[in-house]
């Protein structure tokens, strides 16, 4: 299940779910692709990841004719130079959408492996269950590219040892150049090629010397995981659910909940520790206006996905109905190869 809460005025999340083939020839390996997209600056590069990333994994997967963490690398730098040609083509017109990035997420399922590869500090995490206690416990599954991390600034470092200020603490936050928090991103061209960091682009974008390296990175962190079968699930979320719910917190609410509905009870519950830290309650936080709310909490979206390794490794090669949310409410079929066991929905807000 998906849902999606704005706090923005402008949404600028985007995220999707595509089960069935994962590449254009038949017969092609199957599975389910599922893709977080946390924008900043503006909702574009979210938009355009939504509109051509699985595109661009299903084009590889078919050269390759299998699923792999190279064909993910490939399709995320397919991605990112189709949004530098869209730069250059608005540029003159539209500067502005040489600041616009975003975040990127994606777990990939098929024969029985689940590939999360990750820019930015969204997060997926594995619930597992303990079989002597009943418990649950989490497994984070990526890494996060956000300057709060020591690790994350000492690459930047190693990276720019001529920048003494390629990462700076304002305002008691750590952001690379001091202007953004996440060193990996889709986007964001202004901090990765020096020609689109001066005018027409507004100054408050602009930095002030010039670089020769770009800033940002669009590597993606990949992992494969072998499902098991004790693994129940898998949440992927924008860094707006993690901020208020620890991995544990969250895996535990999914495993103690009904699945149906599971997303927007995350969201819920998240939303209501972040007005609890303001000393307010949940339902005047529901009534502040989108922007305004922006003050109080980050756009929140949540994918969970339901495991069935047994299922997904005998379907990994045979044809299945497919499935593809990019909005709106739709409900998976019963018999589809996606690994839910519950409605899905995208674009939700309340």
């Amino acid at each position: 299940m998906c849902i999606r809460d704005r706090a923005n005025q402008l949404l600028e999340d985007q995220s999707q779910v595509e089960s069935g083939s994962l590449s254009l020839a038949e017969p092609g390996p199957q599975g389910t692709f599922v893709g977080v997209y946390d924008g900043h600056g503006g909702p574009e590069t979210s938009r355009f990841i939504n509109d051509h990333l699985f595109n661009h994994l299903r084009k590889f997967a078919t050269e390759h004719k299998c699923m792999s963490a190279d064909v993910i690398r490939k399709a995320f730098q397919a991605t990112e130079e189709g949004f530098l040609s869209l730069v250059r083509r608005e540029w003159s017109l539209k500067p502005q959408i040489a600041s616009v990035g975003s975040c990127c997420l994606v777990g990939v399922i098929c024969s029985g492996t689940l590939y999360v590869a990750n820019l930015g500090d969204s997060r997926a995490v594995l619930g597992r269950l303990v079989k002597a206690t009943g418990e649950v416990v989490a497994m984070q599954l990526s890494s996060e590219h956000n300057a709060c991390y020591e690790e994350v600034r000492q690459e930047l470092q190693a990276a720019h040892p001529d920048d003494p200020h390629i990462v700076v603490l304002k305002h008691n936050v750590w952001r690379v150049k001091g202007v953004i928090q996440i060193s990996r991103s889709i986007g964001d061209v202004y901090l990765k090629r020096p020609e689109y960091n001066r005018e027409p682009l507004h100054s408050k974008f602009r930095l002030r010397e010039t670089f020769q390296r770009p800033i940002l990175s669009s590597e993606p962190q990949i992992t494969e995981y072998r499902i098991q079968p004790n693994d129940q699930f898998a949440i992927f979320a924008s860094d707006g659910l993690w901020e208020h719910l620890s991995n544990q917190e969250a895996v535990e609410l999914v495993q103690n909940s009904p699945r149906n509905g599971i997303a927007r009870r995350l969201v819920k519950v998240a939303m209501q520790e972040a007005a609890k830290k303001r000393e307010m309650r949940y339902s005047d936080l529901k009534k502040i206006d989108r922007g305004v709310r922006r003050h109080f909490h980050d756009d929140i979206t949540v994918i969970v996905v339901f495991l069935d390794s047994n299922a997904m490794s005998k379907a990994s090669w045979s044809k299945s109905p497919s499935v593809s949310l990019r909005g709106g409410g739709v409900t998976l079929p019963a018999k589809s190869l996606a690994p839910f066991s519950a409605p899905a929905q995208l674009n939700s807000t309340y």
